[in-house]
């Protein structure tokens, strides 16, 4: 199995800081280790950066989309090269670049059906007119959807936005009350944490639903989804979330799948992290995703 690492870092003031040096943590020695052990060939590790053009532009959000734009080509030229692109990001704004890369990585111009499973205490599907925080990281599921932000959206790469029947959640469980109406309203399936806790059939019924709707999927995951016990320097833990080792079991099921085209990790408290407990889980979970394939080649 050959995986290309792609990496979206961030700064500026949708990001904390922590988090921004999450993927380059992330990216280690300890890590190509656990991948070649697995036997696992790392055949690349890049970052979305801007340009020196770039540099100069202002507006958070106008950067944003630059970045994960960048983010969009390595994801894309990676899955053309055959390899799995593994996403380090530093917090879930890199959802948008993820979606479009695999998007716009077919042999023809045409977009392909990308679905989504989102795995997050949070759904992050608020839009401007439903938040409470103002706060962009709790919108790209909405942005990635249509629901707002068109013009991010497009910078990004992400077009078309995706339907909303080609997204499934799981372990949600903290929803703002406008928020929770706009998720009412959609097609977007739930997982609960009882079901990855159980490795209940809904997870591969999930898989099989977006399969159906889409050419291949995409598996993000926020570590808020998890204990807050393994996450401490986490600043959005939730109650009640399964632990890493169960949810890695999750992702092996989900990555048996031959759907499953790419995943990637967000919001890794680098400088909170004292003990290396959340690394841990954040290990566990890639060996998860690394058996799921493993699995499915064998």
């Amino acid at each position: 199995m050959k995986i290309g690492i792609a990496k979206l870092p961030l700064t500026g003031s949708f990001v904390a800081s922590n988090l921004a040096k999450g993927p380059d943590a992330i990216d280690s020695m300890e890590l190509l280790k656990l991948l070649e052990g697995m036997g696992c060939e790392v055949s690349e590790s890049r970052t979305a950066t801007l340009t020196q053009e770039e540099e100069k532009e202002y507006g958070a959000w106008h950067r944003l989309g630059l970045a994960s734009r960048h983010l969009a080509d390595i994801v894309a030229d990676q899955r053309s090269r055959g390899l799995f692109p593994l996403g380090l990001l530093a917090n879930c704004n890199g959802l948008m670049g993820m979606l479009a890369g695999l998007q716009h990585s077919g042999s023809t111009a045409m977009p392909l059906r990308v679905g989504l499973v989102w795995i997050d205490a949070h759904a992050d599907f608020n839009t401007p007119e439903t938040t409470l925080s103002g706060i962009l990281g709790g919108m790209p599921v909405a942005v990635s959807t249509g629901l707002c932000l068109h013009r991010l959206r497009a910078k990004c790469g992400l077009d078309p936005a995706l339907p909303s029947r080609y997204v499934t959640m799981a372990c949600v469980r903290d929803t703002d009350p406008l928020e929770q109406e706009l998720l009412d309203r959609s097609e977007i399936q739930q997982i609960s944490v009882d079901h990855i806790k159980k490795l209940s059939p809904v997870v591969d019924l999930e898989m099989e639903r977006l399969a159906t709707h889409t050419d291949l999927i995409y598996v993000h995951v926020d570590i808020d989804a998890i204990d807050p016990a393994e996450v401490p320097g986490h600043g959005l833990t939730v109650p009640g979330g399964p632990t890493s080792l169960e949810l890695a079991s999750a992702l092996e099921m989900m990555f048996e799948h031959p759907s499953a085209a790419a995943f990637g990790v967000a919001a890794y408290p680098a400088t909170r992290d004292p003990d290396g407990r959340s690394m841990r889980a954040v290990f566990n979970l890639i060996e998860g995703v690394v058996r799921g394939l493993r699995d499915r080649e064998g």
